[in-house]
């Protein structure tokens, strides 16, 4: 078969690692007898720096045009250090999610028995644990009024939700939580924000839909300090955009390195995968970077186009290169560790 991949690599190390998903999709491609044909374009920091928009229509309407997209990562030292800037790498992200639909991220966190000890938790918290995070994306206080006051020593960001678009979330998460474990936990701050308590009263009436899945209700700094001591009590965890972007980047360190872990940003047009990770500037050009999360992102995308099969041949070896220590300095050390480039090598050869 044949599908339309849009390639979105963006800044810092974003090319290198989408460069060895690549890798590995055509070596799927060249095993399962199928054609992926990508089409590149520009977003983040480089595509102001030769656009001057950070989402260009013309990486909009690539997106639109493909069977999915496969996006790298932004950000660019030049704009995290300038608050005057007008414009910023992160707009291009926030612009394609609403231009998009992408309305739900799903990030599974899954802890891999060879890198038990990588964790910065104990071993017996964290052997076994399996949870998905669904955070809201196109709400909140990310796109809500902001502004500052006209002396300038004053701002606000406000955090606006529609019923509508928490009820699209939550059903979300029920349906995954269907397939998996069947307990959804609804992550919100109700005792205190008006937003998280339309959060709540949704949750509350869209639970009776699902009487087969165990629902419960936790405060975000509960649920935070919860996540440390018990993550293996999660299943499917819902939340809305800002509570969903900490409490993920949070759950990350549980596997022992954030270059390990895929989301994929579902939508109404498309659907986009990328590595939870950001652009890691330091890192960019140096063959270093852990490509391994965008492989599991690839593998992502491959399920969302029910090539089932082939994204769990990724995911074996992906665990492959981990067991045998085919890994970058994140998880080898400087001392037996493998460069960016040769991990997508290996992961290609041995698909």
């Amino acid at each position: 078969m044949d599908f339309k991949i849009g390639v979105l690599a963006g800044d810092g190390i974003g090319p290198e690692i989408v460069e060895q998903a690549i890798k590995v999709m055509d070596a799927v491609g060249n095993k399962f007898g199928h054609k992926f044909n990508y089409t590149e374009a520009l977003v983040g920091a480089i595509a102001i720096d030769e656009t001057g928009n950070p989402y260009p229509d013309e990486t909009h309407e690539v997106c639109m045009q493909s069977d999915a997209v496969l996006f790298g990562a932004i950000g660019d030292p030049k704009y995290d250090n300038n608050p005057a800037a007008k414009v910023r790498p992160e707009q291009g992200l926030l612009g394609m999610r609403k231009k998009l639909g992408l309305y739900a991220n799903i990030r599974p966190v899954a802890t891999f028995p060879s890198l038990m000890d990588k964790s910065p938790l104990r071993k017996d918290i964290v052997q076994d644990v399996d949870l998905v995070v669904i955070r809201e994306l196109t709400g909140g206080i990310y796109f809500g009024a902001r502004g500052r006051s006209e002396d300038q020593t004053a701002a606000f960001d406000t955090c606006y939700y529609t019923t509508e678009e928490v009820e699209r979330i939550l059903k979300l998460a029920y349906v995954y939580a269907g397939k998996r474990n069947k307990k959804v936990t609804v992550v919100d701050k109700a005792n205190v924000l008006a937003s998280s308590r339309l959060w709540r009263e949704v949750a509350q009436r869209v639970e009776k839909e699902y009487t087969d899945i165990e629902t419960d209700y936790m405060l975000v700094d509960n649920a935070a300090m919860q996540l440390i001591q018990w993550p293996k009590k999660f299943d499917v965890m819902v939340t809305e955009n800002m509570f969903g972007d900490i409490l993920s980047d949070e759950a990350s360190v549980i596997t022992g390195s954030m270059g390990l872990l895929p989301s994929a940003s579902i939508g109404k047009e498309t659907s986009v995968f990328e590595p939870i990770h950001g652009s890691y500037p330091q890192a960019a050009g140096q063959d270093i970077a852990n490509p391994l999360a965008t492989v599991l992102s690839a593998a992502m995308l491959l399920e969302s186009l029910d090539l089932l099969e082939e994204a769990q041949a990724v995911k074996d070896v992906v665990n492959k290169s981990i067991e045998e220590g085919y890994v970058t300095v994140d998880i080898a050390g400087e001392s037996e560790s493998c460069k960016t480039s040769q991990v997508g090598d290996w992961l290609a050869a041995n698909l």
